[in-house]
């Protein structure tokens, strides 16, 4: 390898490349992160390790690892990349951010229950700023935060997720969302005033989202920390199915308050878990440096109004 060059420049693209390998962990799911070819990531690494004049990935097995010089390279990528951010930010903020886009990813609850608050406050108060939502979840989500694809991700905390540490994110905690142990009808379990212990329905037949969804490893989690394991019979995502499932007596089921419209009229019962209620954390963030954007700032304090007020209800 040569010589590093005093003189060096690099292809922020190729550090996008780089930055999402550190995440995925492997070429194979890079690529298929990124919609390229196991083949055309390889190059753009090679292409980088070329322009910073150092090794980048070393043979791991049939993989491969990121050598020290590429985590060297990953701290000052960050910087770089909030840098950017920053001056995009500084930018917006001389035009007053009265025009623009922004898009926002978001998990599918949180579109029930979150947006449509802070959609409406923002629209009284930017009118002229248009305003798309995607549908997404970590780590999918966040790779689109990192390439552009999205300005700002409302997630939950879950292991998929980046932790509260990672440099890339200005993150703000929104609200602490509760899930109801939900039954049917006519459940044993039905009637009991007192608080329930999860592990009395160790037996039961559950219904749980899929395992990558936040849903699903949630679910999973608080079961897990009661001390079984569920039986899973039906894996779902949508929660208008879930509890249409609970209701017909397929099951129980966890779900969460942000879409409590869609089981409140339903004939099921709502039960107390025994100890702290299973929750998850929802939080906004968006990536370091652009948290100045007047726009990205407005969506932020107007997701900010709407879980305090969803909390207070």
């Amino acid at each position: 390898m040569e010589q590093v060059s005093e003189t060096f420049t690099v292809d922020l693209r190729r550090l996008t490349v780089l930055r999402e390998l550190q995440r995925r962990g492997s070429l194979a799911r890079t690529a298929e992160a990124l919609h390229l070819t196991p083949s055309a990531v390889s190059q753009q690494i090679a292409a980088l390790a070329r322009e910073v004049g150092a090794p980048l990935t070393e043979r791991d097995g049939r993989g491969v690892r990121l050598t020290g010089q590429a985590r060297v390279l990953l701290a000052h990528a960050d910087l770089i990349a909030a840098q950017l951010e920053r001056a995009r930010a500084d930018l917006a903020a001389y035009g007053e951010g009265g025009r623009g886009s922004v898009t926002v990813g978001c998990f599918s609850s949180g579109i029930l229950g979150l947006l449509p608050g802070a959609l409406r406050g923002l629209g009284a108060r930017l009118p002229h700023v248009r305003v798309d939502v995607v549908e997404s979840e970590p780590p999918d989500l966040f790779t689109a935060l990192d390439g552009g694809q999205v300005d700002l991700a409302v997630a939950v905390d879950f292991a998929a997720g980046p932790p509260h540490t990672d440099r890339r994110y200005s993150r703000v905690d929104l609200l602490t969302d509760v899930m109801d142990l939900v039954v049917p009808e006519g459940h044993r379990l039905a009637g009991r005033d007192g608080d329930v212990p999860l592990r009395e329905l160790a037996a039961d037949a559950w219904i749980v989202g899929h395992p990558r969804s936040c849903v699903g490893a949630v679910a999973r989690s608080v079961c897990a920390t009661a001390g079984f394991t569920p039986d899973i019979r039906h894996a779902v995502n949508d929660w208008a199915a879930v509890a249409a499932l609970v209701e017909a007596g397929a099951g129980v089921a966890l779900i969460p308050r942000l879409v409590r419209p869609l089981y409140e009229g339903r004939r099921l019962a709502v039960l107390r878990t025994e100890g702290e209620p299973p929750s998850r954390n929802v939080f906004a963030a968006v990536r370091t440096g652009s948290e100045d954007d007047p726009v990205l700032a407005a969506v932020r304090e107007e997701l900010r109004r709407a879980a305090e007020e969803l909390t207070g209800r």
